[in-house]
């Protein structure tokens, strides 16, 4: 089965036309609603089922690459990887094992290793390139001046990403550009839902002092007006 990294444009829930300003905390989000019928069609005929999985999660997984790593390049060699790793790890499960599977939680915890393991051997190398390829894939609609705008603050945002401690940075991606509720959060990440509170409360307080304290990433002060 071929493998693409192609993905529908990302809600990214912390950007905006006018800069990269992280969001308020917001209610749990919805439990994962394809899981069921991904796992059922997976437990029928795996190749089958294979495609349907690729379908629900390419974009969700594509969309957290991106945003943890930064780079275009790296975030669809991270999203191929995961779904190869998910498919091989599939043949060797039996149907029970399967059917019981939460797909959303279980890609992005496969993501999440390979995320961990490239930091590790990133750490023992220097950075090559700059963070420049991540703004969100493109959508055919959108005007010159939009898209324009829109890429400017994915690399923005890639930036102060990028400036987070590792999870951090997981759970603030996993919470606000994943949608994931805070329950599931813990699953992928292994850790207990308060310590996952605590990780995007911290992660989205440096993000609105790194952007407040940029002045590359403040509006510019309106002209008139009163004086």
């Amino acid at each position: 089965m071929t493998v693409t990294t192609e993905a529908p444009a990302i809600g990214d829930a912390t950007a905006t036309r006018d800069g990269p300003a992280p969001p308020d905390e917001r209610p749990d989000q919805q439990p994962d609603e394809r899981g069921a019928e991904a796992a059922a069609a997976l437990a029928g005929d795996l190749d089958e089922g294979f495609a349907v999985l690729y379908e629900a999660y390419r974009g969700v997984v594509f969309s957290t690459a991106l945003r943890l790593c930064g780079r275009w390049a790296e975030a669809e060699d991270l999203a191929a990887e995961t779904f190869l790793r998910a498919y091989r790890a599939l043949c060797g499960y039996d149907p029970d094992r399967i059917a019981a599977l939460r797909p959303r939680a279980w890609l992005l915890t496969i993501l999440m290793n390979l995320w961990r393991n490239g930091l590790r051997s990133a750490a023992r190398r220097p950075r090559q390139d700059p963070l420049e390829d991540a703004g969100d894939p493109t959508d055919p609609a959108e005007g010159v001046e939009d898209a324009a705008a829109r890429r400017e603050t994915g690399r923005e945002l890639a930036a102060l990403l990028a400036d987070l401690p590792d999870r951090q940075r997981a759970a603030v991606v996993l919470r606000h550009v994943a949608d994931l509720p805070v329950a599931e959060i813990a699953d992928v990440l292994g850790l207990p839902q308060g310590t996952v509170k605590s990780h995007i409360s911290r992660g989205l307080a440096r993000l609105r002092a790194a952007r407040e304290n940029d002045p590359g990433t403040r509006r510019p002060a309106q002209r008139g007006g009163n004086r």
